[in-house]
């Protein structure tokens, strides 16, 4: 069973929980029952499970019909757990300036410490030359939002030559459909910009780009990209999503410690090896 639950705090000492599984993601936070006043958690989807309810684009199809679906599986885990690294590792640069190549860093499916492939360091250093090259100030980073509805991840917050941009840090060498939605949904999250030193009017003029690290089509290995706010198409995604998922919280079932037999069957196995 591969079931992941994170604590959170908040910069404000909320407590948030994360649960994963292979299908399914909630964000939990405490709050108070407005008729008992008792505390309770209140559970809400992951805006990268409610995505995966938008359509299924044909030449995604086409594609893990050539991959087949356990090759492409593989290729997703693997891919996930490449971008998971790169954002530990430019986490870790922008908190201390520096990361050295022997660092080593959390991979989700092994459980084990390592270092950065050759594919990821690059990724890394792109992202350190675009810090370099870009008037960038970083206001948030890796920052749990939420709505009334939803809940989710955001990668970056940016403040460029005064505009502000909610960013996500991809290292695909192609902006999908669903990459727009999930940024259209963190732009429409109850957000306390103000916290975050930004202004009511910097933020009505927000945008929405990706950043691609590890770029293979330029000489800069990074591309900025903004991109369109979609957010009717988050709430296709979720329409359906609400329909195949009514009730949805996260599950919960109790397993003894240790599984025994209340009797033994050593002997009658014996007894019929005997018979042959």
């Amino acid at each position: 069973m591969q079931k992941e639950i994170r604590e959170l705090i908040t910069k404000d000492g909320q407590k948030i929980w994360q649960i994963t599984t292979s299908d399914e993601r909630f964000y939990g936070k405490q709050t108070t029952n407005p008729t008992t006043g008792l505390p309770e958690i209140i559970w809400l989807p992951s805006v990268t499970w409610i995505k995966n309810y938008y359509y299924t684009s044909p030449y995604l199809v086409r594609w893990i019909a050539d991959k087949g679906l356990t090759e492409s599986e593989r290729i997703k885990k693997e891919a996930g757990t490449r971008g998971d690294k790169i954002h530990q590792a430019t986490e870790q640069l922008e908190k201390d300036g520096e990361i050295r190549i022997e660092d080593k860093f959390l991979n989700k499916e092994t459980g084990q410490m390592e270092e950065l492939t050759a594919e990821e360091l690059e990724a890394v250093i792109s992202y350190k030359d675009f810090i370099d090259d870009t008037n960038v100030e970083i206001l948030a980073n890796e920052m749990t939002v939420f709505s009334e509805k939803y809940a989710g991840t955001l990668d970056r917050i940016f403040r460029i030559n005064g505009q502000i941009y909610i960013i996500d840090l991809k290292s695909s060498q192609s902006i999908r459909k669903d990459m727009i939605i999930q940024l259209s949904a963190y732009s429409h999250t109850e957000i306390d910009y103000t916290g975050l030193g930004i202004t009511d009017e910097e933020w009505k003029a927000r945008k929405l780009a990706v950043l691609q690290l590890g770029y293979q089509k330029n000489s800069k290995k990074y591309k900025f990209t903004e991109i369109e706010d979609r957010y009717d198409l988050f709430e296709l995604a979720y329409s359906v999503w609400r329909e195949e998922n009514p009730d949805a919280k996260p599950k919960q079932k109790d397993f003894p410690l240790v599984i025994k037999l209340q009797r033994s069957i050593a002997n009658q196995k014996r007894v019929k090896k005997l018979k042959k």
